[in-house]
This record gives C-alpha cells, sequence and structure tokens, in this order.
C-alpha cells in the first residue's frame, strides 16, 4: 500500500463578512487529496483534509516543499505497524524534514491540511467515520455520542443593511441552536455594548452570549471592555488581545474573573505551554480554542490536549476554533467540550452536511466514511475538481 500521489488546490471562501481585524472575502483554503494505489469499486481511495479556515491556503509550501518529502519517502516508512493503515505521525515527521522548529507560522497550516488528509484516508480505509478512527488512535472508546453545538457569527451590518445581530441569531434558532457567539472590537465601546444588549435579548440569557475581540485589544481596551462585560456574566470574553502576549491575557483573567477563551491562534504544543504556565488560564473555568487545521494537524492536537491534562485541565475545556467538519470528528473522537459552527458563512468549508443533523444545540457526524466531506454538498465540486 502507498501513496500515489497528493494534489493541493486553493479555494477562495465565499462571503464578505469581517471581525474587528480582518475581512474573510481575501481568504482561501487549500484542500488536498491523497492518492493510494487502493482501488475500492474501480476507484483509488483518496484522502480528503484542508488547512483551517479564517487564512489562506498555503499552495507553495504544500507544492514546493511538503509534497515532494512525502512522494519520495519509502512506501513502507509510512505505514502503521500492520501495513493497513498510514500512520499520521511518520507523515508528519516526513513532510516537515529539515524545517527547523519554531517560527510555525503558515508551515503548520500547509502541514496540517495534509496530516488531516491521512486520518481521512485512514477512516476510509477502514470503512468508518473519522471520529472513530481518531478516537481509537488515542487510547479512547470510540462513541458517537452528540456533542454541543455553538454558532460563531454576530457580525457588524451596516445601518440600513437590512440586518441585525437579532435576525442573525433568530435564524440560528430556527436552525437548531441555542448559544451563539458575536464580534466585538470593530466599533467604539458604547456601540458595542449596545449591540451585547440586543444580542443578550436574542440569545436569550448571558449563559448563551459569547463575545470575541479576535485579538484585538491592547491592555487598556481590554480592561476598559472587561469592566463593563464583567455584571453581564457572560459566557465568555475570548481573544482579548494578541495571541502570544501572555501576560496581557493574565492581566484580564485577574481583572475581568469571568470565563475566558483563547488559543485559536496557536500552532504548537510549546505554545499551548506557554499559555498553561503564563497567561493566567484556570482549570475547570477557561476555554481553550487551539485548532488541528492550525497547529500540524491532529497529531500535534493530541500533544496539545496532553499538555492542558498534564497542568490539571480538563480537555473539556478545549473547544475547537473553526465551525466545519473536520472539527466535528476532532471533538467527538477526542472527547471534548463542545463544537463550533459556521451557519451560512465561510463556504463551501464552513459548518456540517446535511446528514449531521442539529438538534436540542447538539450535533453528532454522520455514518459517512471519513469526515464525510463528500456529504457537504457546497465542497462536492471542488473535491470532484481536484480528485478527477
Amino acid at each position: 500500500m502507498r501513496i500515489v500521489d497528493i494534489r493541493e488546490l486553493s479555494v477562495q471562501l465565499e462571503g464578505a463578512v469581517a471581525n474587528a481585524v480582518v475581512n474573510f472575502s481575501e481568504h482561501t483554503v487549500s484542500l488536498v487529496a491523497v492518492v493510494t494505489d487502493v482501488v475500492r469499486g474501480g476507484k483509488p481511495v483518496i484522502g480528503l483534509g484542508f488547512n483551517s479556515i479564517g487564512r489562506f491556503a498555503q499552495s507553495g509550501i504544500i507544492r514546493t516543499r511538503m509534497i515532494p518529502r512525502l512522494l519520495a519517502a519509502e512506501p513502507a516508512s509510512l505505514l502503521a505497524e500492520g501495513g493497513q493503515s498510514f500512520d499520521a505521525a511518520k507523515v508528519l515527521a516526513t513532510i516537515l524534514r529539515n524545517e527547523k522548529p519554531g517560527g510555525h507560522g503558515d508551515r503548520a497550516g500547509a502541514a496540517a491540511a495534509i496530516e488531516q488528509a491521512i486520518w481521512d484516508l485512514n477512516a476510509k480505509l477502514a470503512d468508518e467515520p473519522a471520529y472513530r478512527t481518531i478516537a481509537r488512535a488515542f487510547g479512547r472508546e470510540p462513541v458517537g455520542t452528540p456533542v454541543e453545538v455553538y454558532t460563531g457569527g454576530g457580525y457588524y451590518y451596516a445601518p440600513g443593511a437590512g440586518r441585525t445581530i437579532r435576525d442573525e441569531f433568530m435564524a440560528y434558532r430556527e436552525m437548531g441552536f441555542e448559544s451563539f457567539k458575536m464580534k466585538i472590537g470593530g466599533a467604539p465601546l458604547a456601540q458595542d455594548m449596545k449591540r451585547i444588549d440586543e444580542a443578550l435579548q436574542a440569545a436569550g440569557g448571558p449563559d448563551r452570549l459569547m463575545v470575541d475581540a479576535n485579538g484585538r485589544f491592547d491592555l487598556p481596551t481590554a480592561l476598559a471592555y472587561a469592566r463593563e462585560l464583567k455584571p453581564l456574566g457572560l459566557r465568555w470574553f475570548e481573544e482579548i488581545g494578541d495571541p502570544l502576549d501572555y501576560q496581557l491575557n493574565r492581566e484580564v483573567v485577574e481583572s475581568y474573573g469571568g470565563p475566558v477563551a483563547t488559543g485559536e491562534n496557536l500552532f504548537s504544543a510549546i505554545d499551548t505551554l506557554n499559555l498553561v504556565r503564563f497567561g493566567g488560564m484556570r482549570p475547570n473555568l477557561d476555554i481553550f480554542q487551539m485548532d488541528s487545521g492550525l497547529s500540524y494537524g491532529i497529531t500535534e492536537y493530541a500533544r496539545m490536549i496532553g499538555v492542558l491534562e498534564s497542568h490539571g485541565f480538563d480537555r473539556r475545556q478545549a473547544v475547537p476554533h473553526g465551525g466545519h467538519l473536520i472539527n466535528l470528528h476532532v471533538v467527538v473522537g477526542l472527547g471534548l467540550g463542545a463544537c463550533e459552527a459556521y451557519p451560512g458563512v465561510f463556504q463551501p468549508f464552513g459548518g456540517y452536511s446535511p446528514e449531521c443533523e442539529i438538534r436540542h444545540a447538539k450535533v453528532r457526524p454522520s455514518d459517512a466514511a471519513g469526515f464525510g466531506l463528500e456529504q457537504k454538498r457546497e465542497l462536492l465540486p471542488f473535491i470532484r475538481e481536484l480528485t478527477a
């Protein structure tokens, strides 16, 4: 059994939504196909993966550095014991050959696109959903129990645009969601507080509302927001300042008192260790949002979870950034806290397939082999283009 081809396609994200820092209309995602010599039903078995939503495709790194390394490797060196599947950790080590440690950046997302395709491939070889493959690989019972899901959204709407945060949240309610996240930091504090009040009324209570500053605030601004938000009792205050400013995070945590969430822009286990050491995060309270699609894939992400647990945190405090099918399988397979979802935005990757029905704010993966990306109707034309 061997890999015979690896293909990458840069796919443009649809929609012109923005947060306090970036406009997503310029963003792209790398969709990767790993083709094997295993043939079933007259077709090769192909693993599919992509890097995280909210950044850019990594075509150059994938095509000029990582694909050549993988194709040049001795086929047997990439196989797991028994030779019936591929070893994702061995694949990751191969595509990172000659890469210096540190300075993770875009390299981490490029590696993740390929590494996650290996998990999809292994699940297809086993003819099972990816969450089962992931669970067994890390010594867990593969149980497809529905998990909590909340919506990422709450964007800024221009006056007269014909849509408000209330409209957005009420539409999500009709889809089966009960908890909602909104963007802040893109308007003055007084205006944001009015938006938060509107969102609270639509959400139905502070325990159902989260606010996300997308790393925009300096310390004085962060503390000013914290003072206004503290009496509200929100579910969490997310990405307060620069993701590597652990001191800022710690000072706001101490001042704010309520739950905070961060970590979506950390790319490695050592980044996570530094957050745990210096960021003021508290067991059984705060939320860690690291994302395997940004951090070398599921192999490295599992190491991040290991860092949390070795320092007294519960893996249910991990709620990955990025509302899509891959992270749904990661959450279920690793027994994490909850899933994010992007209904109607960040297409063709955001959200789930119709087979992943959302009921009473819970979702479970479908029974499709792999991540079930082929069931995502918006994504299917790009999969066909890549695998033709």
